[in-house]
């Protein structure tokens, strides 16, 4: 698209702001393809004596498991949250919503998050259940937030993707038999020199969840879209 060299001269300029600002704290999010859970084959090569034995065919499988990732880019923190449901809004602020609570006391003095992320459909700057639910994060932590986007098509310039690679490098090979298994697999990688922190997330997560123009409105008022890049570049005032 035409716009591609600006909205990445956006994230660099972003990035650096953000880097250089003591009270913000940049982290990047993502998801990774979703993990049949089964005696499937997963390509790769296992370590073992024995060779693993996979099912013929993987049209079975006992449950799929949706992860989503949050990277502190500069700390190295990995944080994996394993979904049980669907990719949505809800399921992704709920899971910053998680990690803040837990990670707040880490970052004394942080004001600010600078958020990398893709244009997905689950977190687009248009998608009205993603602008209601960031909104409220911002209202309830008293953070201000600046979503970063990168590009169409050019996601995996966002840091976190390349965590993902390291852990399908990781796990390729083994059978992800159950739940346990694949947690476990993911504890146990390291993301330069640390172990990532892993949660099982409970619940069920509808899709296609939308929110009406007048109920959005109030929450319009605090997204305010850059200028120059409208859909590439958000920032989140708390009132």
């Amino acid at each position: 698209m035409p716009e591609t060299d600006a909205i990445f001269e956006n994230v660099a300029q972003s990035n650096q702001a953000a880097d250089a600002d003591p009270k913000t704290l940049r982290i990047s999010i993502d998801s990774k393809a979703k993990v049949k859970i089964g005696n499937l084959s997963r390509g790769g090569k296992a370590r073992t004596l024995e060779a693993l034995k996979a099912d013929d065919h993987d049209d079975h499988w006992q449950a799929v498991l949706v992860p989503f990732g949050i990277l502190d880019v500069l700390g190295h923190q990995l944080s994996i949250y394993f979904g049980q449901s669907a990719e949505t809004s809800d399921f992704i602020v709920d899971c910053l919503e998680a990690w803040w609570q837990e990670h707040q006391g880490d970052y004394p003095g942080i004001e600010a998050l600078a958020i990398d992320l893709d244009g997905g459909s689950a977190v687009r700057s248009n998608r009205t259940q993603f602008i209601k639910r960031m909104v409220q994060f911002v209202q309830t932590t008293g953070l201000r937030v600046h979503l970063i986007y990168y590009p169409p098509y050019h996601s995996k310039y966002n840091p976190i993707e390349r965590c993902w690679a390291t852990l399908e490098n990781y796990w390729n090979g083994s059978l992800l038999n159950s739940i346990e298994d694949a947690l476990q697999w993911a504890a146990n990688m390291t993301w330069n020199g640390f172990p990532p922190l892993v949660h099982l997330v409970e619940g069920t997560y509808p899709k296609k969840i939308t929110v009406p123009e007048d109920e959005l409105k109030p929450y319009k008022q605090q997204w305010q879209r850059s200028e120059s890049l409208p859909k590439w570049d958000v920032m989140i005032e708390p009132i």
